[in-house]
């Protein structure tokens, strides 16, 4: 099942705007085509290899077309799955399968595209403590099935949007006047409005390291487009005193020694944006 804080309530909203802007007045051709009340079955046929992602969405969108339609699912999220394989097979009013059929393919070609990459580079750094992070680095309007893909392919969401988290990051440092006024005043901020939330600061030196420790108040330090052994020094001055994440520039090839470093968190940003979507097809029997 998704997070506690991807609610139902924002799924379904992400839901009905998204019939909203593919419907607009009527799916004209469906209701050209078909006579009202005619009956259907389809299945969805997985064409490549991968993480399942989107069963669970899949469902909640032909719920929303029509309580009667009849959903059976072979696969949950999160399965392996290979092609030629049948995810599900949906039963009922053929105008309202085929109303449904490209959000869900929408949804669940591009969260399981996202669930097989992040198993992926989560596979690659298996063996050590570092914990695999998703970034804000997302398409508007489609974050929540996006952060969700990545919660299934065994990743771990980073704050889910600006309201959740504070992350002092390198502009607001400059606007601020550097590191130490920045922390100083989103502590009188946070008090003022009487908001507990988590502080996270970006350095991208030791020096800006130095100057955090100084003034403390944090609850994550992370390590901006860093090498390997200026994080692995970086975490040696702060002696298991802060969670520490590492981010900026990890690829495919780099994130192994970085994990190496004893880092807690490694954050990537291309499981939202350079994935690759998994063919798949919703076929009528």
């Amino acid at each position: 099942m998704f997070p506690d804080y991807l609610t139902k309530e924002k799924l379904h909203e992400f839901i009905r705007i998204a019939i909203k802007e593919d419907h607009g007045d009527g799916d004209h051709t469906s209701l050209g085509t078909i006579k009202e009340g005619k009956q259907g079955q389809a299945y969805l046929l997985f064409k490549e290899e991968g993480t399942v992602a989107g069963i669970e969405m899949a469902q909640m969108i032909f719920d929303m077309f029509s309580k009667e339609i009849l959903f059976e699912s072979f696969k949950k999220d999160g399965d392996k799955i290979h092609p030629g394989e049948v995810g599900f097979k949906v039963s009922g009013n053929a105008r309202q399968l085929l109303g449904a059929e490209r959000l869900v393919l929408n949804c669940m070609q591009r969260m399981s595209g996202i669930a097989t990459y992040t198993r992926y580079l989560k596979s690659l750094i298996k063996n050590s403590y570092s914990q695999l992070l998703d970034t804000r680095k997302t398409t508007p309007n489609f974050r929540i099935a996006e952060k969700w893909a990545v919660e299934i392919g065994g990743g771990i969401n980073h704050r889910f949007g600006l309201y959740d988290m504070v992350m002092l990051k390198d502009n607001h440092i400059d606007f601020a006047g550097g590191i130490a006024e920045a922390l100083k005043s989103t502590k009188s901020y946070l008090k003022k409005v009487k908001k507990k939330l988590k502080i996270e600061i970006e350095v991208r030196s030791l020096q800006e390291l130095k100057e955090v420790i100084e003034e403390g108040g944090v609850n994550r330090i992370l390590f901006d487009n860093m090498t390997p052994s200026q994080v692995r020094q970086g975490i040696a001055m702060l002696d298991g005193k802060y969670e520490t994440e590492a981010s900026g520039g990890i690829t495919e090839r780099s994130i192994s020694e970085i994990a190496d470093t004893g880092v807690d968190y490694i954050s990537v940003g291309a499981l939202t944006h350079s994935y690759k979507s998994l063919d798949m097809s919703l076929k009528a029997i």
